[in-house]
């Protein structure tokens, strides 16, 4: 198989992300949980100050993945860190190097912007998705548990007093 090419993501792939991002969502078992749309894309990764930013593994001009990601920081480096908040490749290309090759895109990133890690979320069970990020020298952190506010309990614990 042809090595993938990696690229920033341009507003033309804003359809295909939105499709990447409800693949992952059905591979995930949540396809449900998707509310995203093109215009929530659009302003994110290319409004006025863009947070939020993403790559597009190519192989042969065809966009066989992607990864979205955002600069973090660590008060105890002092220093930015890269968070990577989704990555899937299409399940056809697959230990050909497109995840190897968007995850050392995003390490590249990380050392050109002196941050001091790259971290991400893996469900328990993705088991794949596990010796794939063991194999490449990742560790799990253990020790934390991760929290999470949304929906009524995010909107009434802002307006309580």
């Amino acid at each position: 198989m042809t090595t993938p090419h990696i690229r920033p993501v341009t507003p033309a792939d804003i359809p295909q992300i939105l499709q990447f991002i409800h693949d992952l969502a059905l591979y995930e078992k949540e396809p449900e949980a998707v509310i995203a749309t093109e215009q929530h894309l659009q302003r994110v990764l290319f409004g006025a100050s863009p947070k939020v930013f993403g790559l597009i593994a190519e192989i042969d001009s065809k966009a066989v993945g992607f990864a979205i990601y955002f600069f973090s920081f660590s008060t105890w480096l002092g220093r930015h860190g890269i968070y990577l908040e989704d990555l899937y490749v299409k399940p056809e290309t697959r230990g050909s190097g497109v995840g190897k090759s968007l995850l050392q895109s995003l390490a590249k990133i990380a050392v050109e912007n002196d941050c001091g890690r790259v971290e991400w979320s893996v469900l328990n069970w993705n088991e794949p998705a596990i010796k794939f990020y063991q194999a490449i020298g990742a560790k799990p952190q253990d020790e934390w548990t991760v929290y999470r506010l949304t929906d009524s309990a995010l909107t009434d614990f802002a307006k309580s007093d």
